[in-house]
């Protein structure tokens, strides 16, 4: 059969090449690749049945499961745009975004954690929403979809054929931590081929059992995990939330071979004294990343956990989630402080406030041009003309460094850099060099005011369980191992760390300890 790059297309050629393998296991529910187009297409009737037209935006407010990915691919087999929502939004967070991206119909939550998600949704007042539909238990969704008739049916497949690899696929929108969020606009092509880069990257093949924790509402759990695994064949776990002995168990039942996720669940998991014997011995890749990692984290989770290959890379939801990778032949250190190199069909560079690449080792912004770079943000011409420039170069806002080899170190966010008596600092620069001390856990470095100096270091430090730390030992520790502008004038001690739905640090928060 013909394949075209859009995600339906890539859904049924799953369902060709693998019939009867498991495509998603959520509970007791299992699906195999030909259960999954069908339900697809029953969505797509569906949602054409209740007036979807083509290029029409959809929200999803669903937490990980089944659901949002049947949603999605029905939505997207109708001619349907994706705008996922966070399930950590409140109204108008959600309000803002439905209403900014002129969404006709939304599929939500019945009631996930206690919040209602269908009431609320309708309850916000878009001028712009004619229809809420609810999955889970108690929920409307299996009326919505016998309400497909014969013609919808038929419908579907003209829908299917008539989508392109330039068709919008989805809407991203950026995390708003430095104002209104931005819609980023990318194609189902773009999806595919950098979802295809980052399956190659990592060594993701037919078989593999891949346990999601990332936020399928992210550009990690949407095009770094659940669509690299459709295009390969290999069947994913969607967990709804982190319940580590059910995590334990799944992993064990299941012989789960993927397992991504932030520094903290590692070290949980490391930290477990009562972990049976050959619990993780399915597992053999994992992701981590989203903030400062100890070289001796990543060679625990070799040694002590027995996950061979340890990953980590780089990428923005304006670049499909993913632009950099390490290798799996990589060392710790590597592991630890890059984030390895660009991904076939993506060219990296450093460059000055110029607009001019720097020296090779020499810090500058992150730039980024290729196939995964989105096609600019929704109805902002003036935004997407400040982030990619005339030659296409896609401008990060984070501050990197390149060696020889290609390998890309992320110092920092360029708005987070704070200049300490006339010298540049980078937070994640200090926060390695603090992360060798054996009583931190975590910590994060931001800049703060200083009558003298202008600004000064603060770190805020999570104590590793059963050590004994205090704020002027630090600062005396770190005079010895640092140039004095980059020692922490300031030390505050928290229980953890401020971080969003993929385990970064939201520095923009710190204030709030």
């Amino acid at each position: 059969m013909s394949e075209r790059l859009t995600i339906p297309h890539l859904a049924l050629a799953s369902a060709h090449r693998w019939p009867t393998a498991e495509a998603v296991v959520d509970g007791a529910r299992r699906l195999s690749f030909a259960d999954l187009a069908a339900q697809m297409e029953e969505a797509a009737a569906a949602f054409v049945a209740a007036g979807l037209q083509p290029g029409d935006r959809v929200g999803l407010w669903l937490p990980n499961g089944l659901d949002w990915i049947v949603a999605c691919l029905g939505l997207h087999a109708a001619g349907g745009i994706l705008v996922p929502l966070n399930t950590r939004y409140k109204a108008e967070e959600a309000r803002y975004i439905l209403a900014r991206a002129g969404v006709r119909m939304v599929v939500a939550a019945d009631d996930f954690l206690g919040v209602r998600y269908g009431e609320l949704t309708a309850g916000l007042g878009v001028p712009s929403l004619e229809r809420v539909v609810t999955a889970g238990v108690g929920g409307n969704w299996p009326d919505f979809i016998s309400a497909a008739g014969v013609p919808a049916r038929a419908e579907v497949r003209n829908r299917i054929d008539a989508l392109t690899e330039d068709s919008v696929s989805d809407i991203m929108f950026t995390s708003g931590t430095t104002g209104n969020p931005k819609g980023a606009v990318t194609t189902h092509g773009q999806t595919i081929r950098t979802a295809q880069q980052w399956g190659r990257a990592t060594t993701l093949a037919a078989g593999d059992r891949f346990l999601i924790l990332w936020p399928l509402f992210h550009t990690s759990g949407y095009k770094g995990a659940w669509i690299p695994s459709l295009s390969v064949g290999a069947t994913v776990l969607p967990m709804a939330t982190l319940d580590m002995p059910l995590l334990l168990d799944i992993v064990e039942r299941e012989r789960v071979t993927f397992l991504p996720g932030p520094p903290p669940l590692f070290q949980t998991l490391l930290a477990m004294p009562d972990r049976k014997p050959g619990m993780l011995e399915s597992l053999r890749v994992s992701v981590t990343g989203g903030t400062s990692v100890a070289p001796s984290m990543i060679e625990a989770m070799r040694r002590e956990l027995g996950i061979p290959i340890v990953l980590t890379g780089y990428g923005l939801t304006e670049t499909c989630g993913t632009a950099t990778m390490t290798g799996p032949g990589d060392p710790p250190e590597i592991v630890a402080v890059s984030c390895g190199r660009a991904i076939e069909g993506v060219e990296l560079a450093c460059v000055d406030d110029d607009n001019r690449p720097v020296p090779v080792g020499q810090p500058g912004e992150v730039v980024i041009r290729g196939m995964n770079v989105m096609r600019g943000y929704l109805d902002d011409p003036e935004a997407t003309a400040q982030a990619i420039d005339a030659d296409g170069w896609l401008h990060s806002g984070d501050i990197g460094v390149l060696d020889a080899a290609g390998y890309l170190r992320i110092t920092d966010r360029k708005k987070d850099m704070f200049i300490v008596g006339g010298y540049n600092c980078y937070p994640a620069e200090i926060e390695k060099m603090l992360l060798a001390h054996p009583a931190i856990l975590q910590v994060a470095v931001a800049g703060v005011p200083d009558e003298r100096m202008g600004e000064v270091g603060k770190a805020y430090v999570v104590r590793k369980q059963d050590h004994v730390l205090e704020a002027e030992e630090l600062i005396a520790w770190s005079r010895e191992r640092m140039a004095n502008f980059k020692v922490p004038r300031h030390v505050a001690f928290v229980p953890e760390l401020p971080t969003n739905a993929t385990g970064k640090v939201q520095k923009f928060r710190l204030a709030e300890l």
